[in-house]
């Protein structure tokens, strides 16, 4: 890349909840991929593959408590990963959400 590309030049919706100044490329990358990967456009994943690259995301992925199922999906697809080394695909929830299509 020629240019550096800041912490604020990510869609502005992925961090409204956060003070974007306070993020840390290392210390927040979890919260970082997670946010791209979830809610992020083409150009926000275009930094963060730039940024950490698709092995580092994917171990990432591996790690995350909760990853949405497309997304899930589409970084084990990228990655090559089965679905069963992602920590958010093999631990349950403590707690069914509203919408769950199973139980009752």
């Amino acid at each position: 890349m020629s240019e550096e590309v800041s912490i604020s030049d990510f869609s502005p919706h992925l961090f409204w909840d956060v003070d974007i100044e306070s993020l840390d490329w290392n210390k927040n990358k979890a919260l970082i991929v997670q946010r791209v990967m979830e809610y992020g456009l083409i150009n926000d994943w275009e930094i963060i593959l730039n940024r950490y690259g698709i092995d580092q995301i994917g171990r990432i992925c591996k790690n995350l408590r909760s990853l949405d199922p497309k997304s899930l999906v589409f970084i084990a697809t990228l990655t090559e990963t089965p679905l069963n080394s992602f920590r958010c695909y093999t631990t349950k929830p403590l707690t069914s959400t509203h919408w769950s299509s199973s139980g009752n």
